[in-house]
């Protein structure tokens, strides 16, 4: 009997220092559930159970490295949505997933358990279609 190759999940999200959220829970779940984990990190925070103490988006252009590197090599079954980062990263990654065939789980973080909001004062989606 052949076993079938695990189903290849790429998550696209923020880094949680705690561990507790973001990509670190993505991958400790998608692991649980017997799926090859791949990431592809947005924004790095400096975070604990007491708050969100600071968050640094990253380019979008470095964002799409990432999502690039994961997608034409080892491809993905489906993809997980998380924290975006930017407007531009929002932009470009809207561009990059319009052909993915595969589900995409799109599951925004608004405002962390903290409460503090991780996000730029600025909207994520534009109000102009793209």
């Amino acid at each position: 009997m052949t076993s079938s190759p695990p189903p290849r999940i790429l998550s696209i999200a923020g880094s949680d220092s705690s561990g507790g959220a973001g990509i670190q829970a993505d991958l400790k779940t998608i692991a649980m559930l017997g799926g090859y984990g791949m990431s592809a990190i947005t924004a790095v925070t400096a975070q604990n159970t007491l708050g969100v103490h600071a968050v640094e988006a990253l380019d979008a252009d470095f964002v799409m490295a990432q999502v690039d590197a994961c997608l034409d090599d080892i491809g993905a079954d489906g993809i997980k949505i998380g924290m975006l980062g930017s407007p531009a990263t929002a932009q470009a990654l809207a561009r990059r997933l319009d052909s993915f065939a595969g589900p995409i789980v799109f599951d925004p973080v608004m405002v962390a358990t903290s409460g503090r909001s991780p996000r730029s004062s600025r909207p994520i989606f534009p109000s102009s279609p793209r």
